[in-house]
């Protein structure tokens, strides 16, 4: 059986995707100099929070997705960055290659929002291997890449950074209902504003001299009429 090692020995930002890309560098190599013809090879990535330390603003940023801090000890669970797959040609012995994992700066995916609440340091990642090799001096025999493979990296904050200011530059993304974005492009259009920033910053003015909302009890509960409420009352106390 060909006996494959795996290192990841450094992660940057792809500056030339089209979409948000880490490239991670892995080095692999097989046992005794061996001839591997191909491997279909498979990564699960994996944050592992607890095994870095949080400024208090962090913490606080991190909330919602751990709880309070003195619950840390039973919340802070690794998170799912990526799951990717990576056909590697041909080597002999040893090879090097970049593994590419597209990234969500949808701050409703949990990795998003860890790192959006992260100021500097290093996030440590764990890579889980598996997937198909083949391999064999004389043709070729298929051989299962064991589920014991991993590789860790310590990745600096400032390259998840870099890579999102390349392709939202100064911006962060949220995902609304269609019933919300609807509304709320009625009451753009209602009051001829120029832009999404512009109606969203006349809504939060608006939101903040307001009173609370009474509860409406005539809205059923799951109607998109109700959920369209819940989540932007201050569009229905300011329409005309």
């Amino acid at each position: 059986m060909t006996d494959l090692s795996f290192e990841c020995t450094g992660v940057r930002a792809d500056r030339y995707a089209a979409a948000p890309t880490l490239l991670f560098r892995l080095r692999i190599t097989a046992a005794e100099e061996a001839r591997v013809h191909a491997v279909a090879l498979r990564c699960q990535l994996r944050i592992e929070p607890a095994r870095r330390g949080y400024h208090p603003d962090e913490a606080e940023a991190l909330s919602d997705l751990f709880g309070a801090r003195s619950r840390w000890g039973s919340t802070l669970q690794p998170l799912q960055l990526a799951q990717v797959s990576l056909v590697v040609p041909g080597f002999t012995g040893e090879t090097e290659l970049d593994l590419p994992v597209p990234c969500s700066y949808d701050l409703e995916v949990a990795a998003g929002r860890y790192f959006r609440a992260l100021r500097d340091g290093e996030v440590p990642l764990l890579l889980l291997f598996s997937g198909t090799v083949f391999a064999g001096s004389g043709g070729f025999h298929v051989e299962p890449v064991p589920w014991n493979k991993e590789a860790s990296v310590r990745m600096p904050v400032d390259v998840w950074q870099e890579m999102t200011e390349a392709h939202f530059p100064g911006c962060g993304w949220l995902r609304l209902p269609r019933e919300t974005l609807d509304a709320l492009l009625a009451y753009r259009s209602r009051h001829a504003l120029p832009s999404w920033q512009t109606a969203v910053e006349s809504l939060l003015a608006t939101a903040e001299d307001a009173e609370p909302p009474a509860p409406r009890a005539r809205l059923f509960p799951g109607t998109a009429a109700a959920r369209t409420a819940a989540v932007h009352p201050a569009i229905e106390r300011t329409a005309p």
